[in-house]
């Protein structure tokens, strides 16, 4: 695998370094210490006003810290590029804006699972807190003509979301009335859009390929495939193309765009087209929307919700009357919006008569002596997952952007530098709670968090006793979660095909008298034989959901990944019982 050129100091380090530099030359943004958290410089004056929380995966620049800013988000959690935040940043951006004063706070999140997850757990714990939190998933994804499971995927209309959201919460409005407002807003909005090249994440190569005579229609900003590939055309036909797709009435995911409609337009640079390019492309769609007698009451046109360096655009069009292009229209100090004319782009003269000739002139853990069988079989799960890490990518990069192996990886390595540093929890419970806490902060994506809370509902059952049936009882529970907050079920090609497997042999520990080791290497062939099955599924939730069927012929990394483990802590307990 040949990787991309980049112009970053280190792999792991590339988040922090943008977001530390886009702070670095922005005195109206500040860092919250110990996060991954750009906030405000001037929280003193969110006080009485709703505070406005956004965020993902790192790589989609200026999105979204660059939307900091009066008039706009209040605060942004980052992940490292192209995963999730980690829950823990979440939390602490909603307490540091709850301790600022504000009344109450709304978490803005593009529908991918794994910020489902995070934001929502953050959500949730922050309530658990008395903190007044509430979420708006924004999906405005116009590339699937059948509603998905998984929903629509989160795209740049998000920007506009931040712009609707942030000039209510200055304006005074309640928590309440911006939910409804933006709400109502992300409805009436659609995004498409397409590629010429793919992207790649900071130490790998390309996400997918094209040939040289080909664009993608339709692919997500994180490199997942599209709708459909064509041959490259004018950019009038492609414009033309992107706009029939989005508005027509076979389209479940369709913008009404009626003759007569209004609409705010986004033109957006993918990251890696020229200007010279989204040039062509925004009068393209200019003409093709006012042939169809559509008005446009503002145009937007730059890079605001990129893919790394993708040479690729996207169209957003948002349904406004006259109040919601008001508010549009209202002031933010948000570096990443554009100086925008409070003028309609439809009706007015274009061209000035050429003149007449004249003369030439950017909890503390826990602590106690455990069993050391537990650290053997934690060790033994951590070097199977580094070994696996290239082979998870390559399976990963059938559904998306190729990070399955790498954030297992990541997971490995940060259970290794905690069994390096610091005791082992004496109670079992104790030791999931502890790992699930670990890998909600240091793994990342939508794996940490259905790990974090599989680990954290597993834990309950075993408070009372740490019996096999009691071991069985947690793998019920942990399953139960992840299925509770994620959405998949078994058979939609997930971790939970392997998980559910497994379970369902491990039922037998619960009669009197079970043998642990025989039942578990059963329940071990039971996963490894579900994992390999998932090649022959349709996904159903996750990246892969929006992948036709016929291009995923691999087994499903999560699935494998969790096989993988199971097989670790069988082999780590037979080998301390020979």
């Amino acid at each position: 695998m040949q990787v991309s050129k980049k112009l970053v100091n280190s792999v792991p380090g590339s988040a922090d370094d943008a977001l530390a530099g886009l702070v670095a030359c922005n005195p109206d943004i500040q860092l919250l210490q110990g996060h991954r958290v750009a906030l405000r410089s001037d929280l003193e004056n969110i006080r009485g006003r709703v505070a406005l929380l956004s965020g993902g995966g790192s790589g989609h620049e200026p999105a979204h810290a660059g939307y900091i800013g009066k008039g706009m988000l209040t605060g942004v959690v980052a992940g490292a590029v192209f995963t999730s935040p980690a829950v823990g940043s979440i939390l602490a951006a909603i307490r540091a804006v709850t301790q600022a004063g504000s009344a109450g706070t709304l978490l803005i999140v593009k529908n991918y699972t794994g910020d489902r997850l995070n934001f929502g757990l953050a959500l949730e714990q922050a309530r658990a807190e008395g903190a007044d939190v509430q979420m708006v998933v924004v999906g405005d994804d116009s590339a699937f003509t059948t509603q998905k499971k998984a929903g629509r995927r989160g795209l740049c209309g998000t920007v506009l979301i931040h712009k609707v959201a942030g000039a209510l919460s200055e304006a005074g409005a309640s928590l309440e009335e911006i939910v409804r407002r933006v709400t109502a807003a992300a409805g009436a909005m659609g995004t498409l859009g397409v590629s010429l090249s793919p992207c790649s994440v900071p130490g790998s190569g390309p996400t997918f390929q094209l040939a040289q005579d080909e664009l993608e229609l339709g692919l997500g900003i994180h490199g997942e495939a599209g709708v459909r590939r064509m041959k490259m055309v004018p950019a009038d036909e492609i414009v033309k193309t992107m706009l029939d797709h989005m508005s027509s009435p076979s389209n479940a995911s369709r913008v009404a765009l009626e003759p007569g409609a209004s609409v705010v337009l986004v033109l957006n640079n993918l990251g890696g087209l020229s200007f010279l390019e989204l040039g062509v492309v925004a009068g393209a769609a200019v003409r093709c929307l006012e042939d169809r007698g559509v008005r446009i009451a503002r145009a937007l046109v730059g890079a605001f919700m990129t893919a790394l360096e993708m040479a690729g655009v996207s169209l957003t069009l948002l349904l406004a009357d006259d109040e919601l292009v008001g508010l549009i229209d209202a002031k933010t100090t948000a570096v990443a919006w554009p100086n925008l004319a409070r003028v309609p782009v439809t009706g007015r003269s274009r061209v000035l008569a050429a003149p007449e000739e004249g003369p030439t002139v950017e909890e503390p853990v826990p602590a106690g002596a455990a069993s050391p069988q537990v650290r053997l079989i934690l060790e033994r799960v951590c070097s199977t997952l580094l070994g696996l890490q290239e082979e998870l990518n390559e399976l990963d990069r059938a559904a998306g952007d190729g990070d399955c192996g790498s954030t297992h990886a990541r997971a490995a390595r940060a259970i290794q530098e905690w069994l390096n540093s610091s005791p082992l929890p004496t109670r079992p419970s104790q030791l999931l709670s502890t790992l699930a806490r670990l890998l909600l902060e240091k793994m990342g994506g939508s794996s940490g968090a259905l790990y974090g809370l599989f680990l954290t509902a597993a834990a309950q059952p075993l408070q009372s006793r740490s019996n096999p049936a009691a071991w069985a009882a947690a793998v019920e529970a942990g399953i139960e979660a992840m299925q509770r907050y994620g959405g998949a079920a078994p058979g939609d090609r997930t971790m939970l095909d392997s998980l559910c497997a497994a379970a369902v042999e491990l039922r037998a520990l619960q009669a009197p008298g079970a043998n642990l080791l025989p039942v578990l290497a059963k329940a071990v062939q039971s996963a490894e034989a579900a994992a390999e099955s998932t090649k022959n599924m349709e996904a159903g939730a996750g990246r892969a959901s929006y992948i036709s069927s016929a291009r995923l012929e691999l087994p499903d990394p999560g699935a494998v990944a969790a096989a993988a483990i199971l097989r670790a802590v069988l082999e780590g307990l037979q080998s301390q019982s020979a």
